[in-house]
């Protein structure tokens, strides 16, 4: 039974430690600062919580002596504190960040370290990563590969076209954040919310569009051997153009602590909702330019006596499952470990990586177009 400790015991945080708790496997210890938060953790599972300042680096290191792995579901500004505390403890070391900066700090922790270091562990990136590079390994040459990530409400009833989810802070980080691309072959940062697109999956129409953090650390891998590369965020159409209203006509970008209010304030939380997924690589295989494709729909689930949606579900289970595929030795023990080298196949064989197949297998399609 290996010791796993969990920071942050919010949306995700929580079903993290019941998936792990759940499995049997793991002893699992919660840390927050909020006795509140705490509190909400499942009742019926055996999982320890500590009241754990997040921000004090020697508390969080003292708590995470001893343990195998630590996960961090903390806010995106806590993560490199988690980080930084995992290096000292010698622990190996998860997170869900979008941001690239911490993920730059997180790699810079992890070179010569004894122990791993796997940020992104998340859907955007995370996932969404290790479906892209199990495509393109695929390929002799590489064209294009594009990325495409929502979660949605399942019943948009407001001009939004949107509910929250998930992290209020994360969305808006998203929105505001220079992204990476790579565009005619060469790296490049885009601005968020712009390059707009429109699609149908299933007979539903969507608009996608930049957001940031979204590739992880795929432009870096793929600089050089690809001639088009974007991560962009789905939504339903409309919502682009009313957020680029509020953040850049009201500048409410200047100031996020007021944007978060009134997003918060306006917008209910919904437990309906939908992940979906979307990726497509081409390129030259076999001297023919061909396309694969992969796309999914996942919804919520219901465990350990609560309801979860489906970015609670997919998030949860990506951390999870690499955690375990590490703690099999599917994984390097050390160093700095990028999502892209986690094989697909291996991922949705995994007893947490399963919950990408959906509730409904049949949404789920990988397609080959020559």
């Amino acid at each position: 039974m290996r010791r796993i400790v969990v920071v942050g015991a919010g949306k995700i945080g929580s079903i993290i430690a019941e998936n792990l708790a759940g499995s049997g496997d793991f002893l699992v210890t919660v840390l927050d600062r909020s006795a509140k938060a705490l509190d909400g953790v499942s009742k019926r599972l055996p999982i320890e919580r500590r009241e754990v300042d997040i921000s004090d680096v020697a508390a969080l290191t003292e708590a995470l002596t001893g343990a195998y792995a630590v996960l961090s579901a903390a806010p995106y500004h806590l993560t490199i504190k988690v980080a930084e505390a995992a290096a000292i403890a010698r622990c190996h070391y998860l997170d869900l960040t979008e941001d690239v900066a911490t993920t730059r700090r997180v790699k810079e922790l992890a070179a010569n370290a004894p122990n791993a270091f796997i940020p992104q562990c998340g859907l955007a990136p995370g996932f969404i990563s290790i479906v892209a590079g199990s495509l393109a390994k695929k390929f002799d040459t590489l064209e294009a590969v594009r990325l495409r990530v929502g979660a949605l409400p399942r019943y948009a009833s407001n001009s939004l076209g949107y509910n929250l989810t998930w992290s209020t802070d994360g969305v808006i980080n998203e929105y505001c954040e220079p992204c990476e691309a790579i565009v005619e072959g060469a790296l490049r940062e885009v601005p968020a919310l712009e390059e707009r697109e429109e699609f149908w999956l299933d007979g539903v129409p969507y608009e996608a569009f930049n957001t940031s953090g979204g590739l992880g650390s795929l432009a870096e891998v793929l600089k050089g051997r690809v001639r088009t590369l974007n991560y962009k965020t789905i939504r339903y159409p409309g919502h682009c153009q009313l957020m680029k209203t509020l953040l850049n006509d009201l500048r409410l970008r200047d100031r996020r602590d007021l944007f978060k209010t009134v997003l918060e304030g306006a917008l209910p939380a919904t437990m309906q909702d939908v992940v979906v997924i979307f990726v497509t690589v081409s390129g030259m295989l076999d001297g023919q330019l061909t396309q694969e494709s992969y796309s999914s729909r996942v919804f919520g689930d219901y465990a350990h006596g609560r309801q979860r949606t489906a970015i609670q579900t997919t998030t949860a289970a990506g951390i999870c499952a690499v955690l375990d595929m590490l703690a099999d030795g599917r994984l390097p023990s050390h160093g700095f470990i990028r999502q892209e080298d986690i094989a697909l196949d291996d991922f949705l064989a995994n007893r947490f990586g399963r919950a990408y197949q959906g509730a409904n297998p049949v949404d789920q399609v990988v397609a080959r177009v020559a």
